[in-house]
């Protein structure tokens, strides 16, 4: 079987990509840590990134049904985030909040308003300066699962806390 020269070039190439692609010891690929994030290539994401806030800290959390109040783990979310924020006084964040589909739309707009307003006043309680955030509600017109049951409702019950600016990428 005669396999042609620039076929086994682009194997070649593919397997070693792939194997540098695998590489914890290297930084991998890109040289971004084993975890492929970003930091100084010992796999460490740098804590004032926003990679980190999003993959280590967390932007999302979820309420109960027609709820605003904040549950435990909501709340243990937030703290992180409010200490992340004020370690970094020059990022400020949109909150977004959100409803699942049942009801109007005018209640779901009022409770992803009121989610959103919790999340704020929770932060700015925890030392967030109140100027450095903004709340929008989408109720439920940007659901985050499409389905007809808990187990897409209970994922589109949420406020998202997201970075706007002043907060390093990797």
């Amino acid at each position: 079987m005669n396999i042609p020269r620039n076929v086994k070039r682009t194997a070649l190439v593919l397997g070693l990509l792939t194997t540098a692609a695998c590489s914890t010891t290297g930084g991998g690929l890109f040289g971004n840590g084993a975890n492929g994030a970003g930091g100084a290539g010992n796999g460490q994401i740098e804590e004032t990134s926003l990679a980190y806030f999003q993959q280590t800290i967390g932007d999302t959390v979820l309420f109960a049904v027609n709820q605003t109040g904040l549950t435990p783990t909501a709340m243990a979310i937030l703290d992180q985030q409010a200490a992340w924020l004020v370690a970094n006084p020059t990022v400020t964040i949109l909150i977004e909040g959100h409803a699942d589909e049942r009801g109007t739309r005018d209640y779901n707009m009022a409770l992803g308003s009121r989610r959103a307003s919790a999340v704020r006043d929770y932060l700015v309680a925890k030392g967030v300066a109140d100027s450095r955030i903004s709340v929008i509600s989408y109720g439920r017109e940007r659901p985050l699962a499409i389905c007809s049951d808990e187990s897409c409702w209970s994922k589109n019950r949420r406020a998202v806390t997201i970075v706007t600016s002043g907060a390093p990428l990797g």
